[in-house]
């Protein structure tokens, strides 16, 4: 059959040409919408400007085949074969290609949006300028493929491989990378806001000046991947590996770094406000400078030496320690909830519930904050539920009232400022903590209930720079004598200086605060 036998039968009605062989035949600009020419040759063969819509291509083979300007909406072209086919502006928008093979095919500025290519290969094609908007590429081999200026917006890219494609100024704003194969790409310039990049493989990927705004990049590998001026503001980096990654003046503005693993990398000039330093690793990392100004526009920078730099990525959570000289038990432990509960409906300080450690001799409860200069009022809220809570809370005043002008005189002038005022903000946000008291019925119970809450206790801040300041520790910590009851505290006054501690050296004080 020719290429006029094929088009007169069509015109006559008939639609089922399976299995038909016609290679290097001329059907520029014909009229075969709806037919059936699943599994036939059409290798070689001229579709220019054809109307192809909704056709039955699956299984068909189309090597080298002419479709450019073709009309394939909605057409069917699953298992097809159509290696170096030109599909140069086609228009494939809904086309199924399932597990076709379009190895090294052109496709430039061809119209891909809402099209089914899950498991296609596409290795080496040439889609520049191309839109698959909505398109499924789940699984999708573009691998070397060419996507410069192609947009992806929406599209489904989860597991697909892109190894050494290039996507330069690609837009894939919401896609979804998820568990993608990256290494090697060139995403440099794309735009990537809001995609989903959860666990892809971006080693040695070129992201310079990329878009990551929003983007989801937590468990992405992006080991030697060069992040160059790259906008990851809000993003969430949560346990990405970045070793011996470039992140030479990015934007992490607000993004979350909480595991992320930055070992031997650059962070030279990148925009840091609002990201926690906590629980990074960021051993061997480079960096002279950072930005710590709320817009980026270099207002705030701080200056490293090495061992600075390494000190200051390196930091642990702020931590309000209190340990109690006894067991907690499952009545006290209840208790315990219901008063920290209260307590966080006062105050917002006490923003999630600490940590408990059990042993058999002690308890530690673990306050974890954001903020190294909320660790003084953390702890005054958070020893409420205790006997030593007015003990604790006075040596806590007291060494507030230290940070004075005359007792920081020492210290360089700027650094002798910023502990004062430090010391007045804590001082002001103290005095609207002294109103929050536990409900009086409750103190019945704490007493009545179980002696848990009258042991002795040890209240220590530990600060992100690893310094510790021991607030208050009482005099019985650690002496295995038992609760501390009515009877000891009827026997030895609390006037007793050993039961009332001395007020913290003020060097001490002054020497944590600094370590801010």
């Amino acid at each position: 059959m020719d290429a006029d036998e094929l088009l007169l039968k069509y015109q006559s009605g008939t639609r089922d040409f399976t299995g038909i062989l016609l290679c290097e035949a001329n059907l520029s600009r014909a009229n075969l919408s709806q037919a059936n020419l699943s599994q036939a040759i059409l290798s070689i063969t001229n579709l220019s400007g054809a109307n192809l819509s909704e056709v039955n291509f699956s299984q068909a083979k189309l090597n080298v085949a002419r479709l450019s300007g073709a009309n394939l909406t909605g057409a069917r072209l699953d298992d097809a074969v159509l290696n170096v086919a030109n599909l140069i502006r086609a228009d494939l928008r809904e086309a199924s290609l399932i597990n076709a093979s379009l190895i090294r095919a052109e496709l430039m500025r061809c119209d891909l949006s809402n099209a089914l290519l899950i498991g296609a290969n596409l290795s080496e094609a040439d889609l520049r300028e191309a839109t698959l908007r909505q398109a499924n590429l789940e699984q999708v081999n573009l691998n070397g493929a060419n996507l410069t200026d192609a947009i992806l917006i929406g599209s489904n890219l989860e597991r697909a491989s892109l190894h050494r494609a290039c996507v330069t100024k690609g837009d894939l704003r919401g896609a979804n990378l998820s568990n993608s194969e990256l290494r090697q790409v060139n995403l440099s310039k794309a735009n990537l806001s809001g995609a989903d990049l959860r666990g892809a493989n971006l080693r040695w990927a070129d992201l310079n000046g990329a878009n990551l705004s929003g983007a989801n990049l937590e468990q992405a590998r992006l080991s030697g991947a060069s992040l160059c001026g790259a906008n990851l503001s809000g993003a969430n980096l949560m346990n990405a590996v970045l070793i011996h990654a470039d992140l030479t003046q990015a934007n992490l503005i607000n993004s979350d770094c909480t595991g992320a693993d930055l070992t031997g990398s650059s962070l030279t000039g990148a925009k840091l406000y609002g990201v926690s330093r906590f629980d990074l690793k960021a051993e061997e990392i480079t960096c002279d400078w950072i930005d710590l100004s709320p817009l980026g526009d270099s207002n705030q920078i701080q200056t490293f030496s090495p061992k600075e730099a390494n000190k200051f990525f390196n930091a642990t959570f702020p931590t309000v320690e209190i340990s109690v000289d006894t067991r907690l038990g499952f009545e006290a432990h209840t208790i315990l909830a219901k008063i920290y509960h209260y307590l966080q409906q006062q105050s917002s300080l006490l923003s999630q519930p600490p940590t408990l450690e059990v042993n058999s001799r002690r308890t530690v409860i673990s306050f974890k904050i954001e903020s190294n200069e909320q660790l003084f009022n953390v702890a005054y809220i958070a020893i409420l539920p205790f006997r030593d809570a007015d003990v604790t809370q006075k040596a806590i005043e007291t060494a507030i009232k230290q940070l004075t002008p005359d007792n920081c005189g020492h210290f360089p002038v700027q650094l002798s400022n910023r502990i004062v005022q430090l010391g007045v903000e804590i001082a002001q946000q103290i005095r609207l903590l002294t109103d929050i008291k536990l409900p009086q019925s409750w103190q019945a119970e704490i007493e009545t209930s179980t002696p848990f809450f009258l042991n002795p206790t040890r209240t220590i801040l530990r600060s992100s720079s690893h310094q510790s300041l021991i607030l208050h520790s009482h005099a019985y910590f650690g002496r295995s004598l038992g609760c501390y009851s009515e009877s000891s505290e009827s026997s030895e006054s609390l006037n007793n200086p050993y039961l009332n501690p001395k007020p913290l050296d003020t060097e001490t004080i002054l020497n944590f605060i600094k370590g801010f």
